[in-house]
């Protein structure tokens, strides 16, 4: 088994997904990884959350080890000994703190950068209310929900599994060559999404091919509780 990495929790895990045309996808894919439907749809995700209790190598960084993240994903699927391994595959990733990006992007071939970041989290009996920030070229994005404050178990086949259960990452070191790593936590549960606002330039933040995104309503909108992550070290395939 690799070692650890990187040890952390994920929480309050905002996901709002989009069903895209396959083809504007293809560009980005690792070799050895091909596109990973559910229900015969394409899916991309813009994923806020926050990082907590960040652990590199078992060391706590100072200053390194609470932070927001914000990211573009979409999801993939490589073939192992006859087995399907379901993973995602980064766009873009977005933290407000410097070092995490350099050694995101130096050992894992990732697409970090660093905004300027800040959240809110409040719950009281009745809502649970989780929103994300981030700037970009003096103008402010955001993702946010209300929710009901008791997660649920996630039912098996749905949406939430498909979007949730992914537990490896892929990312392009050549075009012959493709980063993997493990990425493992237990079943999430997720909150009942009530209301949300997705305020995000597309274009501007991930590219022209995205920007018609910028204006479309999410397929849907999904909140998970979030755990304990550990990232295993990489290894290359062909």
């Amino acid at each position: 088994m690799k070692r650890k990495f990187l040890e952390a929790e994920w929480k309050h895990l905002i996901m709002a997904n989009y069903a895209v045309d396959p083809a504007l996808l293809q560009p980005y894919l690792p070799a050895g990884t091909e596109l990973d439907l559910w229900e015969g749809n394409c899916y991309v995700s813009l994923v806020g959350f926050m990082f907590q209790q960040t652990k590199v190598l078992g060391i706590k960084i100072p200053l390194h080890v609470n932070f927001e993240e914000v990211n573009l994903r979409f999801y993939v699927r490589h073939k192992h000994n006859g087995m399907w391994k379901r993973g995602v595959v980064f766009i873009s990733e977005i933290v407000p703190k410097p070092a995490i990006a350099f050694v995101a992007n130096t050992f894992y071939n990732e697409h970090y950068r660093t905004c300027r970041m800040k959240h809110r989290i409040e719950q009281t009996v009745d809502w649970l209310y989780v929103g994300y920030q981030w700037k970009h070229r003096g103008a402010w994005n955001s993702i946010s929900v209300v929710a009901d404050p008791d997660p649920l178990p996630m039912l098996a086949g749905s949406e939430e599994e498909f979007i949730t259960e992914h537990y490896w990452g892929y990312s392009k070191t050549t075009a012959e060559k493709t980063t993997e790593y493990a990425v493992e936590h237990p079943r999430w549960k997720v909150h009942r999404v009530e209301t949300y606002e997705v305020r995000c330039d597309f274009g501007k933040l991930y590219g022209d091919v995205f920007a018609g995104l910028t204006h479309a309503k999410p397929d849907s909108v999904l909140l998970a509780e979030g755990a304990e992550v550990v990232v295993r070290s990489k290894r290359v395939i062909g």
